[in-house]
């Protein structure tokens, strides 16, 4: 889950602003006694959260006081300060504005009541002659606005000397009480707002005060009919604190558009019920990374207008860039070249290991088409299938975009000769916190590396790993770096194998900090593993106590929690392992895949995660996606339809089927979220700033409540509506990185999945026989005989596989072989085409190979149908 970000709007640049309002001077009689604090953590004895500055050096809190230090010779008042965002004021109210405050060697303080973004103005300021003696000012003021949003600045530049400012006990009483907030759930009636696939289930919530079964009735756009039915009774929801019913309307297959569900007098949101509804969200999920990229151009002929922009971070002015950054003090005396990469969320950071699962991810869906029944071997994810400045340059566009990535994780090691050499860095982000909305071509702000950690290290590592299997038939130089840098990694890892990331360390950007890093170990191990087919890295993963131990938590997997990872491209991925142990590695994720049934079984709104509170965090929608990916892997190993329908399902609550009637995805549903948390996606507090992209994925419910935004406005509020769709709420509203990669790998395989018709038994078996390297070990023989074990004959045949690493075929007899990429078509020649029921069919090869593992495929089809495989 994305770490706690301090929402920010004011920037080191602001100009100045015409105060407007009561002035300082004028006095008013006190609010009353008990009138409400609008000011959050004014005494800061939770921290600096939600704390902000720009134009300063990092906060903190010393002896229970706010400080900062702040350069001398800045020109004006508020070129530098220090802030507090989401002030409600109401106009006519009385206010007391109050702080303590000193200063050493001493400087003017103002502080202001403004407008939260631009034209910043502002509607009440008070200064003080901050001196080394600490001194307590509060002043009784009348709003002259309504303002939900206004923010409170301590403007602390302009003094000729460097200065320490602290301050204290910072208030603000008066006004009125916040009104209860009731959100808009719209009907009664929740559905999937996207729709259904023909022969998948259909599930529907219904929150009702009836204890007895509802009559229910599907009907088309034009009123008529289609199905009808009695729900059933869940009484009340632990998540929601609805008492609710549900219903199964599961065997209506019929295609239609805008179609509705009426139950207890209320219509559900419009849904189609189509094989395609999917399709567009592979490639939206997607498209979301391209436009987070950093140090790259953003070209609008590809996404849009409204998205276009330079790029950031490059060192452009105002920017300090990325293409020549320091360290921390005291962690390096080196600068790198980090361009590059994803902006990781909210923020213009980049972390290592979300940056590592998201990039896993995204090559997770590519690989998967090498490995599953309904991937095609990957057509819809190949060249030219994204709106990308790469396309069409013979690489799949999916490869292309986490090369993107890719790229920058690898500038992130230690160069070799310096100390830890062969580590990588955490992160990299901006000194401070900075502005919202803030593009990232206009951020000032100095960009640091921080220490680097072995989280972050297997991460390089692991992905580095799959970037060599996965690359190698596409540029095998780019492959071989990627190869050597995963090995370089681990090793340092294992060299270094307790340098965790700091807690503290969250100024500017997000902690990460992970103190266990054995799933870490067991993932790269795995992917090294599977890559070079090495028995030192199967030695380490055998020996990991993840290996035979439970790595599928109810509550999903997530950037501190990889061992998944391993476990699911062990299970997936052809390799060396014995068969006995591959048998059980696939069924500790079919074991998994039923307990997350069970659950889904249990939920009255059909989730693959218990009811409780625990369950709604930080990111919460990527866990309950992520356990969706587990039901999808069941399904690919299986084929079984269960597994699939499960996966289908729990899609059902993204995309509306929850407490708030809201799809959680930009763009997909008829009530959709559109004001997530970003800098860059900024439209809520400046309308010339674009609204997220369609596909973009809010982090959901979270009923810790973790901003000041949705502490005051929910407090109290049953885990499921623990969310509100506003920019200020980072801790439910946010984008991320490794939300997004979890959402674009499950929208591929639901868009794989067509109109979800049973799965046929298999009418055909296939032996794949590797005769063994060749002297010098570069390249093998092969040969695949088909057997029809069907009950019609073949009158001709195509057999698809595809390679894990780098193996080409170079000639092939007794049929037509090509292959692209990694994928081999082989067709039948004129006289070996007609396979009889009971009979086979052979051809051979000779390909050759690197010095990764080469093992046998799991996936082979015949005419598009999968085989038995041998």
């Amino acid at each position: 889950m994305t770490p706690p970000r301090r929402r920010l709007a004011v920037l080191a640049a602001a100009t100045a602003v015409a105060l407007a309002g009561t002035t300082a001077g004028t006095a008013y009689a006190d609010p009353p006694a008990d009138a409400p604090e609008q000011i959050n953590n004014g005494d800061f004895s939770n921290g600096s959260s939600p704390w902000f500055s720009y134009g300063t050096g990092p906060l903190g809190v010393v002896d229970g006081e706010l400080c900062t230090t702040v350069a001398g010779g800045l020109a004006n008042t508020w070129d530098a300060g220090i802030g507090h965002d989401g002030v409600p004021l109401i106009a006519g109210a009385e206010y007391t504005l109050g702080f303590d405050v000193h200063a050493t060697p001493g400087t003017s303080v103002t502080a202001v009541l403004q407008l939260g973004s631009a034209p910043y103005t502002g509607y009440y300021s008070v200064t003080a002659a901050a001196t080394p003696t600490l001194q307590r000012v509060e002043r009784t003021f009348v709003a002259s606005t309504d303002d939900s949003r206004a923010q409170l600045i301590f403007q602390v530049g302009g003094a000729a000397q460097e200065q320490t400012v602290c301050l204290d006990n910072v208030s603000l009483r008066g006004g009125n009480p916040p009104e209860p907030y009731e959100p808009d759930t719209g009907p009664r009636v929740r559905v999937n707002q996207v729709g259904y696939l023909p022969h998948g289930p259909k599930n529907a919530t219904v929150v009702t005060d009836a204890t007895e079964a509802l009559p229910w009735q599907l009907k088309s756009a034009s009123g008529a009919v289609l199905a009808s039915g009695t729900t059933t009774p869940r009484g009340v929801d632990p998540a929601s604190a609805q008492n609710v019913h549900s219903v199964d309307f599961s065997s209506y297959r019929t295609p239609g558009q805008d179609v509705t569900l009426t139950v207890d007098g209320e219509v559900s949101h419009p849904f189609d019920i189509s094989g395609t509804i999917y399709e567009q969200l592979r490639s939206d999920a997607l498209q979301f990374f391209y436009i987070q990229r950093s140090g790259i151009a953003i070209d609008g002929d590809l996404v849009g207008e409204e998205y276009a922009r330079p790029a950031g971070h490059l060192g452009v002015a105002p920017n300090q860039g990325d293409t020549d950054v320091p360290c921390q003090p005291g962690v390096c005396d080196y600068r790198l070249d980090v361009r590059g990469g994803w902006y990781d969320a909210g923020d213009h950071g980049k972390y290592v290991v979300n940056g590592g699962i998201a990039t896993y991810q995204l090559l997770s869906a590519f690989e998967r088409t090498k490995n599953a029944a309904t991937a095609g071997f990957g057509a819809a994810l190949g060249d030219g299938t994204l709106r990308l400045p790469e396309r069409d340059n013979g690489v799949p566009d999916i490869l292309d975009e986490a090369r993107w990535e890719l790229e920058f994780l690898l500038r992130m090691q230690v160069p070799a000769g310096k100390p830890l050499a062969g580590m990588a860095h955490h992160k990299i982000h901006d000194e401070n916190w900075t502005g919202l909305p803030l593009q990232p071509e206009d951020d000032p702000e100095l960009r640091e590396l921080h220490p680097p950690s072995t989280a972050a290290t297997l991460n390089l590592a692991a992905v580095a790993a799959q970037c060599a299997r996965l690359f190698a038939p596409y540029d095998a130089a780019f492959a071989q770096r990627c190869g050597t840098a995963a090995k370089t990694a681990y090793a340092a890892a294992k060299a270094n194998p307790t340098r965790y990331a700091s807690p503290t360390d969250g100024n500017g950007g997000g902690a990460y900090d992970d103190s266990n890093v054995t799933d870490e170990f067991y993932w790269a191990a795995a992917e090294l593993y599977l890559t070079t087919g090495e028995t030192s890295y199967l030695a380490d993963l055998t020996a990991s106590p993840h290996h035979t131990g439970d790595v599928f938590d109810a509550r999903g997997f997530g950037w501190q929690s990889v061992a998944a990872l391993g476990r699911l491209d062990l299970a997936t991925v052809p390799s060396g392992l014995p068969t006995a142990e591959v048998t059980r590695i696939r069924a500790s994720v079919t074991d998994a895949a039923d307990r997350y049934l069970a659950e889904i079984a249990r939920q009255a709104y059909g989730l693959p995660m218990p009811g409780e509170a625990s369950s709604y965090f930080w990111g919460g929608n990527s866990n309950v996606i992520n356990n969706a990916i587990v039901l999808a892997t069941a399904f690919d190993l299986t084929g079984q339809a269960k597994y699939r329908d499960g996966a289908v399902q729990t899609m059902d609550y993204i995309f509306g089927r929850n407490a708030l009637n809201i799809s959680y995805v930009t763009g997909w549903g008829e009530h959709a979220a559109e004001n997530q948390h970003s800098r860059i996606f900024g439209y809520q507090l400046d309308p010339s700033m674009p609204k997220p992209p369609a596909g973009s994925l809010a982090g959901g419910p979270n009923a810790d409540l973790q901003d000041p935004f949705v502490e005051q406005l929910l407090a109290g509020c049953a885990p499921m509506f623990c969310y509100v769709d506003d920019i200020a709420s980072y801790s439910t509203n946010e984008v991320a990185i490794n939300w997004n990669s979890a959402l674009s790998w499950i929208a591929s395989f639901l868009a794989d999945q067509g109109d979800s018709a049973a799965v046929p038994a298999p009418s055909c078996s296939v032996t794949y026989t590797n005769y063994g390297s060749w002297q010098g070990g570069t390249g093998f023989t092969g040969q695949l005989t088909i057997r029809n074990t069907g009950s019609t004959t073949l009158n001709g045949w195509t057999a698809k596989f595809a390679f894990t690493g780098d193996a080409k075929v170079r000639e092939a007899w007794m049929a037509d072989v090509k292959q692209s990429g990694a994928t081999v078509t082989a067709k039948n020649e004129s006289y070996n085409g007609k396979i009889a029921p009971g009979g086979t069919a052979m051809f051979g090869f000779n390909a050759t190979t690197g010095k990764g593992a080469n093992p046998a495929p799991n996936l082979i089809t015949v005419n598009g149908a999968p085989c038995t495989v041998s």
